[in-house]
């Protein structure tokens, strides 16, 4: 299905769609560098998406749109196209290269059969003729026949030793590409859109299995002064920072993401929301018991706080409804004066 963005600009709308992504750019602040223009485009073009909202939600809490923001939103929501372009690009060059394969086999099958009507021939003259000068003109046809199946074997192992390297690289670009798209280029978490598409597939295996699950949100306190007041590349260090405390609390099978500016989450499969719980404490514990320094200049930062909501997945609970909860816990953990974790009410008792 086409991209209606996309059509919109090979149509006659196209120009006015243009000036009014620049017009609008420039009336919020927001320099017109070729990314941040791509995500206006689709942002205008299709007003109700899901980038849209973000883009809107971000300006409204006075979030500046930052070269690593928009890293941010274009690996989050533009990765679609680009993972298609790429992977059709690798593709093709790995159907090329099984052409070449399969056309080296064929050639060496052709060369091997000649070889067979060659050994056939060299019998039925044998049983013809006994004289030495006719075994002798055998003898040389044979050599040489065989000198020509060796020298076309020994190609064709080069060209299948080739081919396997090639391959195999095309796997590891595919690879790269695939985890490029799933993931958050400023704190090397997993994006908001790989973190969706995590969540559905543990809601149902816990359903299906009758095991626990748990979703956490985590919010940086006070986030927005302490960008204003030390700037947006002191607060990528931060978002990075407090990144780095919840990878490291959180092996497989738990899953940690970058929901979307200072917001970050994570899913605990199989685990109990006692489980849960203790490892956002510890999380919480982490993160402000570090003084940071501003790597610029070495000033002193103080320390980093978090807040955050922990929800466990009701029977009857929908993928929305418990982020919605676990989101809700966050903000009463803010409510409550920050720097705590909270848990959300069980479903069942949920209001």
């Amino acid at each position: 299905m086409a991209d209606p963005v996309e059509s919109e600009l090979r149509g006659p709308k196209a120009f006015g769609l243009a000036r009014e992504a620049l017009e609008d750019m420039e009336r919020r602040g927001v320099w017109p560098t070729p990314l941040n223009y791509e995500l206006w485009l689709h942002a205008l073009g299709d007003p109700t998406c899901e980038l849209a909202s973000e883009i809107e939600r971000l300006l409204a809490a006075g979030e500046p749109i930052t070269d690593a923001m928009g890293e941010a939103l274009a690996a989050a929501y533009l990765p679609k196209a680009r993972l298609n372009d790429q992977i059709r690009d690798a593709g093709a060059r790995l159907n090329r290269e099984l052409a070449e394969v399969a056309e080296a086999i064929k050639h060496a099958h052709q060369s091997s059969e000649q070889y067979g009507e060659t050994l056939a021939g060299a019998g039925r003259e044998l049983a013809e003729h006994s004289e030495a000068e006719a075994i002798e003109r055998l003898v040389v046809t044979l050599s040489d026949a065989t000198r020509d199946v060796q020298l076309e074997n020994k190609t064709l192992e080069q060209r299948l030793e080739e081919s396997t390297a090639e391959v195999n690289r095309l796997r590891d670009h595919l690879e790269q590409v695939r985890r490029d798209a799933t993931i958050d280029g400023l704190t090397n978490l997993a994006n908001r859109k790989a973190f969706d598409e995590t969540l559905e597939r543990a809601v149902a295996a816990a359903r299906a299995r009758s095991e626990p699950l748990a979703l956490a949100v985590l919010d940086i306190d006070h986030f927005k002064i302490f960008n204003d007041t030390w700037g947006h590349q002191t607060g990528d260090q931060v978002l990075r920072y407090v990144a780095s405390v919840i990878a490291r609390m959180a092996p497989a099978p738990r899953f940690a993401a970058r929901y979307g500016g200072e917001e970050f989450a994570l899913i605990f499969p199989g685990e109990t929301p006692g489980a849960a719980l203790e490892t956002l404490e510890e999380i919480r514990q982490a993160v402000c018991s570090r003084p940071l320094k501003r790597r610029s200049t070495n000033e002193d930062l103080g320390s980093i706080t978090i807040s955050a909501g922990m929800a466990e997945l009701g029977a009857h609970d929908e993928t929305a409804a418990l982020i919605e909860r676990a989101d809700e816990a966050m903000y009463a953990s803010k409510r409550a004066g920050r720097n705590r974790v909270t848990a959300a009410n069980p479903i069942a008792d949920a209001a």
